[in-house]
């Protein structure tokens, strides 16, 4: 049996979450007031619910409807997941595969001249991921929703003009998602609009979704507007066309709650029934960085942690991880009199949807900023990953070990290849010289998974702790195939009484004291240097646990600051007691720095 992640039923992650929804709703209040927008909706799901749901500001300046969980939005480019997952159906039907050249199911694209002799021809995965090598063509695409099809037809046959060669790098391109569009269209022999909505919304059970704005009771559409003048001037929808695959569909927060708790449903992989239009593996395809997009950093002001973000294009949506919320898939829409965004954690299992009614707002940064206010109340806590039986077969065998050395014993535990790194004798004299120095075990801490044949534990034994990780081979059974042991004593008066005034000179830095603190070689203007920078970052520091060294010559200690934690190593002359090493490194556990 696969170990499943699983949230630790022990802690009231809803109740958390549910603490910090006043200041949800009163960002979207402020955002509707300021930017300024006639209305804005939102929603959050958690564990396949719609938890919070509400509405600031009108739907129409003129009629004065005030907007709710149920009022009718365009949302654009949020559509181009459906034209995605619409694809992924018919890929699962058989009728044909991602690599597949564009033109095998668009013949209009047959005779499509390439930037390059050496060009490869178009496939429809390059389409999905945005490297087809087309131009961002906002806003020009945003204008075309109502084109005919004929008039598609012609344009494709009429040539495309590239910005990059096929398959090189990330460009956005609406004109390759109505390309897809004409795709589905083709494959289904049915408009792609059709498709999508016997296939996607009405199994969904999204009523209120639809490509067709005269569909929508006017009582409940949100009207689209630009600012001109300080006055609202109205942008009544684009009519439904062969750009419809792009950003067509009309939604309401409550409707588009229903697709957020989809798409997270597919996480984590499991034995359960599948159930929806495509599968669950198919729905994790789209939600993976195919082709890599960005990587930036940003801070809200110059004294506040660093927002490190890393991420891509999956089909239809993007997809990443920052160093705030983690994983992370989304996507926004932009459209004249609309602007939309949506962001799902699904280790979190939460989503979160902000819908508004004017010209490419930028509700996306506030649909960010809520998430951060929703991680701060402490409830955003990822599924863990259980210790398989593998791992745990191993935790026994090596804490034995620990205890009572066997050469049969550890053979049997081990690949043919584990000794190749240490020979037996290496390692039997490793940990008996570590029994030997730290005693007993006297407690073992529970095993810490990062998958199911990787991991770690600590031996908290009589004098220090010794921690160990462990990762499997994918041999049957699962054997051991490396084994660290990393130990740790508790710090000698000379080593605590150094850490402490270098934790001192974090704050202010006394060149007197840092004359007699420090060896000779030791360069102690870059010592300043780094101990500022420490500051700057971290914040005030205060000392934590010993992680590793001897305890009297050196050590490496966990420093934990106001903005996250870093590791130092120091080491002293056992004589004078003087610091002769300083080296400060990223926690293991810790992906990102401040």
């Amino acid at each position: 049996m696969f170990p499943t992640p699983r949230f630790d039923d022990s802690i009231d992650r809803l109740e958390k979450l549910r603490n910090a929804f006043p200041r949800v709703e009163e960002l979207f209040r402020e955002f509707a007031e300021k930017n300024p927008v006639p209305g804005v909706a939102y929603g959050i799901v958690v564990d396949g619910a719609l938890v919070l749901s509400g509405g600031v500001g009108v739907q129409n300046v003129t009629s004065q409807l005030p907007v709710t969980a149920d009022s009718v939005f365009r949302i654009a480019s949020m559509t181009k997941s459906f034209t995605a997952m619409a694809l992924m159906k018919l890929r699962e039907d058989g009728k044909f595969n991602l690599d597949d050249a564009a033109e095998r199911h668009v013949p209009e694209l047959a005779g499509l001249p390439y930037p390059t002799r050496d060009s490869a021809r178009i496939t429809v995965r390059q389409l999905l991921t945005m490297s087809a090598g087309f131009p961002q063509d906002d806003p020009w695409a945003d204008r075309q929703l109502a084109a005919a099809e004929d008039q598609f037809s012609a344009w494709m046959k009429q040539g495309i003009t590239f910005s990059n060669p096929p398959g090189v790098k990330y460009e956005y391109s609406n004109f390759g998602y109505a390309i897809l569009g004409r795709i589905v269209t083709n494959l289904a022999r049915m408009p792609y609009q059709q498709y999508v909505t016997e296939n996607i919304l009405k199994p969904l059970g999204m009523t209120s979704t639809t490509f067709d704005v005269s569909q929508v009771d006017p009582k409940r559409l949100a009207m689209g507007y630009r600012r001109q003048d300080d006055e609202w001037i109205e942008e009544p929808p684009l009519p439904d066309g062969a750009f419809a695959s792009i950003g067509g569909l009309f939604t309401t927060v409550t409707d588009f709650a229903k697709y957020m708790n989809y798409l997270l449903a597919a996480f984590p992989p499991r034995d359960d029934a599948e159930s929806g239009p495509v599968k669950r593996s198919s729905l994790r395809e789209m939600m993976q960085a195919h082709r890599q997009r960005i990587v930036g950093s940003s801070r809200s002001t110059p004294d506040m942690p660093a927002w490190y973000t890393s991420d891509g294009y999956g089909y239809g949506l993007a997809c990443g991880i920052d160093s705030i919320l983690g994983y992370s898939v989304c996507h926004g829409g932009g459209l004249p009199g609309y602007g939309t965004f949506y962001k799902i954690l699904p280790d979190c299992n939460v989503g979160l949807v902000a819908l508004g009614n004017v010209t490419y707002s930028s509700i996306s940064l506030k649909v960010n900023d809520a998430l951060v206010i929703l991680s701060q109340s402490g409830g955003l806590i990822p599924r863990q990953v259980p210790t398989s039986q593998a791992l745990l077969d191993v935790q026994k065998g090596v804490s034995d070990l620990y205890e009572t050395w066997s050469d049969d014993d550890v053979t049997a535990l081990s690949t043919a290849t584990f000794f190749q790194d240490m020979s037996l004798e290496r390692r039997r004299k490793q940990v008996q010289d570590l029994r030997a120095s730290f005693g007993k075990v006297k407690s073992i801490t529970p095993f810490v998974a990062e998958n199911n044949l990787r991991g770690r534990w600590t031996l908290q034994c009589q004098r220090g702790n010794i921690e160990v990780y462990v990762t499997l081979a994918p041999t049957v059974p699962p054997r051991m195939q490396t084994l660290q042991l990393i130990a740790a004593k508790p710090l000698s008066a000379a080593l605590k009484m150094a850490v402490n005034q270098m934790l001192k000179m974090t704050t202010a830095w006394d060149e007197e004291k840092a004359k007699s603190l420090f060896a000779p070689p030791l360069k102690r203007k870059d010592i300043q240097s780094q101990l500022e920078a420490v500051r700057v970052q971290y914040g005030k520091l205060r000392g934590g646990d010993v992680l590793e060294g001897d305890g009297q010559n050196q050590a490496r200690v966990r420093l934990e600051g106001e903005r996250g934690m870093i590791d130092m190593k120091v080491g002293i002359n056992p004589k004078s007691g003087q610091v002769t090493e300083v080296v400060f490194t990223r926690p293991r556990e810790t992906q990102f720095v401040p």
